[in-house]
């Protein structure tokens, strides 16, 4: 279906071709002459929010109206949900929705517990890509479920647990030491050098219950994003340019992002609200033993 801006498009490209007169395109393209007329108000300073709309629109091809209409307030832009939605849908730039998920019934029965500051419980998983040849490729992600700050994303072929507490020490290097850190039951997560390392350093663990992903949410919310906005949209030649695509993208996600737990804010916005403790321990290949 054809919109009415469109048309308005056509008919004066029509007519500026010199092929007919404006009142039969109008009629050859079901569209009423004082539709064609109409010029709508706002000036200048309209227009130049309707293209800002459509740049950011083609710039994060992911975000829906809620999010682009905050990136607009924090540029300083005046504007309602109702023009952003307008003309993403004019445009045909609006989000194609995903399918509802069919839901597992049963109760939770992990522990409830929700991080209410800094550092207090990080979340870690597992997500699965390929390079264009067909090879695997096996990412490592680390949030911070406060504020849901992305800290890494290690891409390798592989990933053993001293890969993983490898990039924990890198972490930890600069952040401090978390309370407590959620994952599932993976071969990785309750290896016993993984539990041993965790208990040298004060570090509580959760396990959510087995093919129960709902409760680690927030990794599993995060992993949705990475896919939608980041692996879905590249082919990646080597691990190399994976490593280096997926690093550019956790940067602009924890710096651009408007998250909507947090008011719409960044996650790096939210977290210059809230202190952070200092680091507490020695990076190196020291803190893996």
């Amino acid at each position: 279906m054809v919109s009415a801006s469109a048309k308005k498009r056509l008919v004066s490209s029509v007519v500026e071709s010199g092929l007919c007169s404006v009142r039969r395109a109008c009629r050859y393209l079901s569209l009423s002459r004082s539709s064609w007329h109409y010029r709508e108000r706002g000036g200048d300073g309209k227009k130049k929010l309707i293209e800002r709309i459509i740049a950011l629109s083609r710039k994060y091809p992911r975000y829906g109206y809620r999010r682009i209409r905050a990136l607009l307030m924090r540029e300083g832009w005046k504007v309602g949900r109702k023009l952003v939605q307008q003309v993403r849908r004019l445009e045909g730039l609006g989000v194609k929705g995903k399918k509802p998920r069919r839901r597992r019934g049963g109760t939770s029965t992990a522990l409830p517990t929700k991080a209410g500051s800094v550092n207090e419980v990080w979340s870690w998983d597992f997500v699965h890509t390929r390079t264009e040849n067909g090879v695997p490729l096996k990412l490592l992600t680390l949030i911070d479920e406060y504020t849901r700050q992305c800290l890494t994303i290690r891409a390798q072929r592989r990933l053993r647990s001293g890969d993983i507490l490898d990039a924990l020490s890198e972490v930890m290097s600069e952040r401090g030491v978390p309370q407590c850190i959620r994952s599932d039951n993976g071969s990785e997560f309750i290896a016993k050098e993984v539990q041993s390392w965790f208990k040298d350093l004060g570090i509580r663990t959760l396990y959510i219950d087995p093919g129960s992903p709902w409760q680690n949410g927030h990794v599993e919310s995060f992993h949705n994003r990475l896919r939608d906005e980041c692996l879905n949209q590249e082919d990646f030649l080597s691990v190399l340019e994976a490593q280096i695509v997926i690093e550019e993208w956790r940067l602009l996600y924890n710096r651009v992002h408007p998250h909507s737990k947090l008011g719409f804010q960044s996650p790096d916005q939210f977290a210059m609200n809230h202190p952070r403790p200092e680091p507490n321990i020695q990076s190196g290949p020291e803190m893996v033993t």
